[in-house]
């Protein structure tokens, strides 16, 4: 190939490149105003409710807070105080 030959054919690459490049441009700019047309769409939709615990009452949690006060009892009556030292039972030697 000769040089002029070859500089022709860098200069069409070239242009046929910033032709692509205005094509892609365009279909960004499309692409951009779908975008937005949907996330206004999107925006007067009704809202998403989050996942997790669900809220409990004030019934509810009174009746949990009486449960874990019985379990606790339980839970220390049965352990006694052996695990601390000086309130255990008494030993003499």
């Amino acid at each position: 190939m000769r040089r002029t030959e070859s500089a022709c054919r860098t200069a069409a690459d070239t242009m046929d490149l910033y032709k692509a490049i205005r094509e892609l441009q365009e279909e960004k700019r499309r692409i951009d105003r779908l975008i937005e047309l949907l996330e206004e769409h999107l925006g007067s939709a009704p809202e998403v409710r989050r996942r997790g615990r669900k809220a409990m009452s004030a019934e509810e949690r009174a009746e949990v807070s009486r449960r874990m006060r019985a379990y606790w009892a339980r839970r220390k009556a049965k352990e006694g105080n052996a695990g601390e030292p000086g309130k255990g039972p008494e030993t003499t030697s």
